[in-house]
């Protein structure tokens, strides 16, 4: 059920874009997955690389975290290094938040809330 909430996502996500946008965009996609770019309230960005349904690399604060999925009511959920991020919809109403992810497998306190950059043409 996991991997089709994601596939689904991923889907939904790129039938969003025109192949003729395609450099400009935000999303892109190569041989290593799709990626994303978030800006955050903070003022900070946010980069997410999923190059497998399972995994996805964060690039957040100079650092890159490698996480990977878990289970989530809702949206697509990764885990990695003390962090969380979980992120809900796609295209202009996109959202993600970086979460610290507790001991006990539980999501902690935000540290981040963030919405997927779009094109501006």
């Amino acid at each position: 059920m996991r991997y089709l909430a994601i596939v689904l996502i991923l889907f939904l996500s790129a039938c969003g874009q025109s192949s003729t946008d395609h450099a400009a965009s935000t999303k892109q996609s190569s041989d290593s997955g799709l990626s994303f770019t978030y800006q955050c309230e903070s003022g900070k960005t946010i980069k997410v690389l999923y190059p497998t349904d399972s995994t996805a690399v964060v690039e957040y604060d100079n650092r890159r975290l490698q996480m990977k999925v878990a289970v989530s009511g809702s949206g697509a959920r990764y885990v990695g290094e003390g962090l969380e991020w979980w992120s809900k919809g796609s295209g202009e109403d996109a959202s993600g938040t970086l979460f610290r992810h507790l001991k006990d497998g539980t999501t902690g306190e935000a540290v981040e809330q963030c919405k997927q950059v779009t094109d501006a043409a």
